[in-house]
């Protein structure tokens, strides 16, 4: 071979060796990275609130400030009589000051009724005592025979609102669960397919989420989980 052609010869076949052992290194590589499974386990429960924020809410509305100030402080001790006998602890109430609306000054003083001013009263109940609240609010219609008239309110700032605050308590079991879910799943995948589970590549866990269980029931929560883990398969 003359020598001219002698080295382009040498880096050709250099080059074909190269990249020979690079498309080896890359089919091995993939290889070994497709002998792991990705598998994702779940963890419910179902838990009751163990927090209760009941606003109790009335309007008042009037021309004279003095003359409704006095009714609306007769009305809030109507209110916070009617809890305390039904068991809730002064602790647990909060009156708030009234929100007043000058009706003439927001351009509303041409309206049928011709009253200048409302004024909306908000009584708080908050409590861990769930039931025994619940209980009163299945009552609240007896403020009305007391000439409280309670609004309700399914949504926005004065609806009842339930919570479940003892989230670290319910935490270990459920990624325990969570844990053995996904180690199922990947047992199963790996005898389907002839090989074994082997060490954990990675693991990652989830946020947990606190959701109604559904509409008609808000003071029963549903908690839920979701690790995801990569096993090596042997």
């Amino acid at each position: 071979m003359k020598k001219d052609n002698l080295i382009p010869a040498v880096i050709l076949a250099l080059g074909l060796v190269i990249g020979g052992f690079a498309l080896r290194s890359g089919i091995v590589t993939f290889k070994d990275r497709d002998r792991q499974v990705s598998v994702k386990g779940l963890a419910e429960k179902e838990v009751k609130a163990d927090k209760v924020t009941w606003p109790l809410v009335y309007k008042e509305i009037g021309n004279d400030p003095t003359e409704m100030y006095s009714r609306l402080t007769q009305k809030n001790a109507t209110v916070v009589q009617f809890l305390k006998q039904g068991g809730i602890a002064e602790a647990e109430i909060s009156v708030n000051p009234p929100m007043i609306e000058d009706r003439q000054a927001d351009n509303y003083g041409n309206d049928l009724l011709n009253y200048r001013y409302k004024a909306t009263s908000v009584i708080t109940v908050t409590s861990g005592e769930v039931d025994k609240v619940r209980r009163l609010m299945a009552r609240q219609a007896e403020l009305m025979n007391r000439g409280v008239p309670l609004i309700t309110e399914q949504y926005g700032d004065h609806a009842v609102r339930y919570d479940f605050t003892s989230l670290n308590d319910v935490k270990p079991a459920m990624v325990e669960e969570a844990t053995k879910n996904a180690r199922a799943t990947a047992e199963k995948f790996a005898s389907d397919s002839g090989s074994k589970v082997g060490k954990i590549n990675h693991a990652s866990q989830g946020q947990f989420t606190i959701e109604d269980r559904d509409a008609t029931t808000p003071y029963i929560k549903n908690v839920r989980v979701v690790i995801t883990m990569d096993y090596q398969l042997e």
